[in-house]
């Protein structure tokens, strides 16, 4: 173990201790756990049902009740594929030094206040990132949303967005960064008359019908493509397609992750598949639920949105966290004592230890997860 060098608190007598900062985590509460997750190991996959579409059909009157229609159900599956620790520790004189200072459990305490931070702060990076895997996206790059005074038409196209896919209209959640919180929190008079009960909802800005709106730190910035001057094939497509056809047309790259327009169609969609030269034609694949709008048979022009702020608005039951504990073995490890500390930040679950050295102690905190959406047509992208 690496030593502490304790110098610079040792000699003093504080009276109050620092605030650990904390960086917003609104996605980790507005996402849904996967409940059966304390039973997977590492990297085994957790089934997770899809439901059905179930087609309606004509009442005909009969002496027999008829059968019900047949169904094909499909799951997807969801891994933990992180294991992750915060440690430190202290010897025996690092204790009697913090003791003649600012103490030694309040030290300790600001150290598991540090590590609890490092891991929400990972698991919030991991389910920000799924923004690539997300449906179609409302607004314009490189502006941050809510910049008009009394303006809520950001937050309610987005969730057009999530009810034109089917999406249910309740436990929708919109997670903006800090500049699009700043325009909300600044220009938007029904948040500063209701911030007193609202605010104390994990972050909540706003319910705005029905949608929570949180911040979020660990927002991304996607970086687009460099695709230019590129078109579809003639073939034509119609709505629902996923699979588009290029042109050999246009330089550069469709990137996955890109949100990409076609002419004559307003609608913005994710690519989950891109194509590296779109001058040599290929095809990119968008997300689920695919085109809103025919694309006619003849070249259609292809433009990809800029740079922006992937703001995310999504189903709590579209994006799923699986969180646990690490696993130990059945008979036990080292560990001379551990339990399980909620973050009432994030609502996060996390494990603390003590391990017993030769006259040194480690503590951990740590946690294993995985993260996945579920249900790509159930999430949107605000774009800043």
């Amino acid at each position: 173990m690496a030593e502490n060098t304790l110098t610079a608190i040792i000699p003093d007598i504080y009276e109050a201790l620092d605030v650990v900062s904390r960086e917003l985590t609104g996605m980790i509460p507005a996402v849904s756990m996967a409940a059966s997750a304390d039973r997977a190991a590492k990297d085994q996959n957790i089934q997770v049902d899809i439901a059905p579409t179930i087609a309606a059909g004509d009442i005909t009157p009969a002496m027999v009740v008829p059968d019900p229609t047949g169904l094909t159900s499909t799951a997807t599956t969801i891994q933990i594929t992180k294991e992750r620790a915060a440690s430190f520790g202290f010897n025996g004189n690092d204790q009697k030094a913090l003791n003649t200072g600012v103490g030694y459990m309040n030290h300790r305490a600001g150290k598991i206040a540090q590590a609890i931070r490092t891991l929400t702060n990972e698991v919030e990076v991991d389910l920000a990132a799924l923004q690539s895997t997300c449906s179609r996206a409302y607004g314009t790059a490189g502006t941050t949303p809510f910049g008009t005074a009394n303006d809520y038409t950001d937050a309610s196209n987005v969730l057009k967005i999530l009810k034109d896919n089917g999406a249910a209209p309740t436990d929708n959640q919109l997670v903006i960064n800090t500049s699009a919180g700043a325009n909300f929190l600044g220009k938007q008079s029904a948040v500063n008359a209701a911030g007193t009960d609202s605010m104390l909802r994990q972050g909540v800005l706003l319910d705005l019908a029905g949608m929570p709106i949180r911040e979020s730190a660990q927002i991304v910035t996607g970086t687009a493509g460099t695709a230019s001057s590129a078109t579809t094939d003639t073939a034509g497509y119609a709505v629902g397609a996923v699979t588009i056809t290029l042109a050999s047309a246009g330089t550069g790259a469709i990137l996955a992750g890109d949100f990409i327009s076609f002419a004559g169609d307003s609608e913005k969609y994710m690519v989950t598949t891109g194509d590296a030269d779109v001058s040599g034609g290929g095809t990119v694949v968008l997300a689920a639920p695919g085109l809103r709008t025919v694309i006619a048979g003849s070249a259609t022009a292809i433009t990809v949105v800029a740079t922006s702020a992937r703001n995310m608005a999504f189903n709590r039951s579209a994006i799923v966290l699986a969180a646990r504990a690490p696993a130990r073995p059945e008979e036990g490890d080292l560990a001379i004592d551990s339990t399980i500390i909620t973050d009432p930040r994030s609502g996060l679950s996390l494990e603390f230890s003590m391990y017993a050295g030769y006259r040194k102690m480690r503590y951990e905190v740590a946690l294993a997860w995985g993260v996945k959406n579920i249900k790509p047509e159930h999430t949107a992208i605000l774009l800043g």
